[in-house]
């Protein structure tokens, strides 16, 4: 989450919506005040959390809906929560249904999507199907799509649509620290 606080305030920046997924989405719902569970939620990931959604407004989206588990394994028992807030014992590990259409639909109107980072734990088949929404939107946009990053490749690779991209990096922290408007030293010597 701290490392990609850059690339979010320079995406308030340049970008009509920002959707936050993945384990990103707690310590921006810690800072709403929302319980997170035994979720994965950097502490020192909140106050910026914070001053992205205070800065983003209504550009910044977050779930709606979430799908837990008591540990990270394919085996754990799913709960749906209709809402956001995670129940002692459980972490989240997906995004809800709702969640995921919403987000498939905004993809579905963009006319550049930048995609970078997994909406759960795609790599559990239970926790995978708010990955699978976002990229089969990304790979249906009519607009440039660009992917970066392992995690994002993997899940493209996963559900077969890295073909489907305009263009797909797995250079995830270059693309992340190109966006921010660092220098990088193999892009310098090509300059």
């Amino acid at each position: 989450m701290t490392d990609k606080i850059g690339v979010l305030e320079a995406f308030l920046e340049k970008a009509d919506t920002i959707l936050i997924g993945g384990a990103m989405q707690f310590p921006f719902f810690k800072a709403q005040g929302h319980d997170v569970g035994a979720s994965l939620c950097e502490e020192a990931g909140i106050a910026p959390a914070e001053r992205v959604l205070a800065a983003g407004g209504d550009k910044v989206k977050l779930p709606v809906d979430i799908v837990c588990g008591e540990r990270f394994a394919a085996d754990t028992p799913e709960t749906y929560v209709d809402g956001v807030d995670v129940p002692d014992g459980l972490m989240g590990l997906d995004v809800g249904p709702r969640t995921a259409a919403q987000y498939a639909e905004v993809v579905a109107g963009a006319g550049t999507v930048f995609w970078n980072g997994p909406m759960g734990a795609f790599e559990l088949a239970p926790f995978a199907a708010g990955t699978r929404a976002v990229a089969e939107a990304v790979a249906k946009a009519p607009g440039i799509t660009v992917v970066g990053g392992g995690d994002s490749a993997a899940a493209l690779r996963q559900f077969g649509l890295e073909d489907e991209v305009t263009h797909l990096s797995t250079g995830g922290g270059a693309s992340l620290e190109l966006i921010e408007g660092k220098t990088l030293p193999g892009v310098e010597v090509l300059a």
